[in-house]
Formats: structure tokens, sequence, C-alpha cells
């Protein structure tokens, strides 16, 4: 039975203007180190600068082709009817044809990405923090507003996979293993880490 593989990763740490840190390109380096052990057949990335210029260093290390997939472009994926309090600030000022926007980019990440494949795969997705709690959300199958909160660190790894006939199987969520303590949690707001 063929199974598609995804390694999903939130793009390294980047600047104000999009572009990788030093932080960001270590951290994108380290985990190309790490995927490179893997048989990796494509690294995909969002067409945001950050995530490309990651993949570029993901694909280089690991020595595979890179492409862009427009599913995988930072976005809000779900808007719920009801609001937590605590959300509330994040969604003001989203309107209608926005929260429809990011609804149509998640079901289309979904369609391409969460499903398997009709060949044995292994796929990098370099993205954003809310395409990969989307991601984690669906693999899940829990309610759609769940993926709020969902955090991710900067190249921390999720990894899924997807059989014919089977639920998506959550094999590891937010793996910073391959970062030394002091680039781990970049991407968090401050609070206690483990």
């Amino acid at each position: 039975m063929a199974t598609r593989h995804l390694y999903v990763v939130r793009h390294g740490a980047a600047d104000a203007f999009g572009e990788l840190t030093d932080v960001g390109r270590r951290q994108s380096e380290l985990l190309g180190e790490r995927l490179a052990a893997l048989p990796i057949d494509t690294v995909w990335h969002s067409p945001l600068p950050r995530a490309v210029r990651c993949a570029q260093i993901v694909g280089e290390r690991a020595g595979v082709a890179v492409r862009e997939a427009a599913e995988l472009v930072d976005h809000v994926p779900h808007v719920p009817d009801d609001i937590p309090p605590a959300w509330a600030g994040f969604f003001d000022g989203y309107d209608a044809s926005e929260a429809a926007a990011g609804a149509r980019i998640a079901d289309a990440l979904i369609a391409r990405f969460a499903r398997p494949a009709d060949v044995e795969t292994h796929e990098v997705l370099v993205t954003h923090a809310y395409p990969v709690a989307w991601l984690v959300r669906h693999a899940l199958d829990a309610p759609p507003a769940r993926w709020l909160g969902l955090s991710c660190g900067n190249t921390a790894l999720t990894a899924i996979e997807y059989r014919v006939g089977l639920a998506p199987t959550l094999l590891v969520y937010n793996d910073m293993s391959h970062l030394p303590a002091e680039l781990r949690w970049t991407g968090f707001g401050p609070g206690v880490r483990p």
C-alpha cells in the first residue's frame, strides 16, 4: 500500500520584512541536514520569501528539487462563528470575503496534500504556522476551530502519513530535536517552554 509521507514545517525565523534572519538560515540548514537522511522526493514551499529561502536551503542540504505550491501560502484557514474571547482581537476586522478566501485556500491545501498518493512519496512542505495547524487539525479529524492555538516553532517538524482506506496518522508534531536549545521555540510568544 503506497503511503504519502508529509514532512510539514514552518519556515525559519524571519525579520519584519519576511526575510530569513541568521537564526532562520541556521535553523533551515539544520532541518535540511535532518531531512537529508530521508528519501525526500520534493520540497514544496509557499510563495512568500521566508518560505522560499527556507525551502531552497532544505532542498540544497537534502539534494532534491524545490517547487512552489500556492496552497501553502500564509492564510487564516477558518474563522469560527463563535470567536473565543481570547481570539477576538486577532479576528477583529476580518470580513466575510477574507474569511471565504482563507477557507478556499484551506480547502485547496487539504485537497492537494492531505490525501494518499498513487505511489510512495516523501514530500516536505515549507509553509507557515496556520497551514501547519490546519493540516494537523485535519489529520486528527478535529472540529475546524481547533486549529486555533496549535502553534509551531520555526523549522519545527510535523510528520503525517496518508494511506488509502485509513485515517491520517500524525507521527510527530512540532519536533525541534534537530535544533540546539538556543534555536528552539522561535516564533512563539513569551512563556515557559519544555
